[in-house]
């Protein structure tokens, strides 16, 4: 008997004495790292989250759970631990031994255009013999940007053909022929002249010549994305980004500068969209990440009140595009406005369906409509 009471209360001073080992120490030098494979994919694109627990101590968890949470957007699949309801929550467990390093990938699909974040981290531990929790929180953040799909279709890169031909023949903008810059994959939008026949026979591929230019113009892009009507057209107000993002990248690979502006409400710099004009390869990042961030729970800014005295002050060297998935009184006037003080435009008018809307009589020869 006495014995057992021994055995009793050494079991008892050894248990009392791993817990507060533990509760003291668990989460000692114990790393925890939430981060995306790459800070960027496309709508539809799959992209990857580390999971990264480092246990830089002697001590080992015998159970560690990792709570975060993100938006449901980013579609992990239906795992074991996870539950989706307005967010995207996942409790993942793992055991891992003293001065281990565990890392699990887990692989998502970007559903939707957006900026997603992960902003901490909560840890749930037990001591040696699962008989006690301790919690606490992770410091690590970790963002990710799925941008538009750049939408793509015979009818937008015929107009983009004629809008370059535009650039050439009325803006003068003329290649210098004894500055060569290079060679890039052939596009739907170039010149059969500028093909480079020895490199598409070296690589089986279409490739043409870059050359600098001796009068770099650039193309202004306006988004509209108001949509105060009754029934709302959400796919074609998201089909706007993605022309945008379409005619943003066919015209800054063929060497020219883009801007891109619209109404549309940036979540992080809470503003509305602004692009500067630039060339070169990172502008089409700049755009992209714009379109990503634009939140289309907030209102959007008013297009013609924000941007009118910026459209109308259009100097000789520009061409301007328009995109918008309504025909809004005052967008209308603004449009007339700007080609009654003789220049032209282009404005992008996607539309759900086969059908056609009827369209101003006087403004139809701008008008490029997009099916989507």
């Amino acid at each position: 008997m006495i014995k057992i009471l021994i055995i009793g209360i050494l079991f008892f001073l050894l248990y009392m004495l791993q817990l507060n080992v533990y509760k003291r120490l668990w989460h000692k030098n114990l790393n925890v790292n939430l981060s995306f494979a790459r800070d960027h994919i496309f709508q539809g694109e799959q992209g990857e989250l580390q999971e990264i627990i480092e246990n830089r101590k002697h001590l080992p968890l015998a159970m560690l759970k990792v709570k975060f949470q993100t938006d449901r957007n980013l579609d992990f699949g239906s795992a074991k631990g996870s539950r989706t309801t307005d967010q995207y929550y996942r409790n993942d467990v793992f055991r891992i031994g003293g001065g281990e390093k565990v890392t699990r990938t887990l692989k998502f699909q970007g559903k939707k255009r957006g900026y997603y974040t992960i902003e901490g981290a909560d840890l749930v531990a037990a001591d040696l013999l699962l008989t006690a929790s301790f919690v606490t929180e992770a410091q690590t953040q970790t963002a990710l940007y799925v941008y538009p799909m750049p939408y793509d279709s015979e009818e937008l890169r015929r107009s983009l053909i004629r809008l370059s031909g535009e650039i050439l023949t009325r803006q003068h903008l003329l290649e210098d022929p004894f500055e060569f810059r290079g060679i890039r994959e052939y596009q739907p939008y170039d010149n059969m002249r500028t093909i480079n026949w020895k490199a598409t026979a070296r690589t089986g591929d279409l490739k043409v010549n870059r050359k600098n230019y001796t009068s770099l113009k650039y193309v202004r892009i306006f988004f509209n994305i108001q949509d105060d009507g009754i029934l709302k057209k959400e796919d074609c107000v998201e089909a706007c980004l993605s022309i945008v993002a379409g005619i943003s990248s066919g015209f800054l690979s063929q060497g020219l500068q883009v801007s891109c502006q619209g109404n549309g409400m940036d979540l992080v710099t809470e503003s509305y969209v602004t692009v500067p004009a630039r060339g070169g390869e990172g502008q089409i990042d700049n755009i992209y990440r714009a379109l990503a961030r634009i939140d289309l729970d907030k209102t959007p800014v008013n297009f013609t009140e924000t941007f009118r005295e910026k459209i109308l002050l259009q100097s000789g060297d520009m061409i301007t595009c328009f995109v918008a998935p309504n025909q809004y009184d005052d967008f209308l006037e603004l449009l007339r406005e700007y080609r009654d003080s003789g220049r032209d435009y282009r404005w992008f008018y996607p539309v759900s369906g086969n059908s056609d809307p009827e369209l101003p009589g006087d403004l139809k020869s701008h008008i490029q409509i997009i099916h989507i």
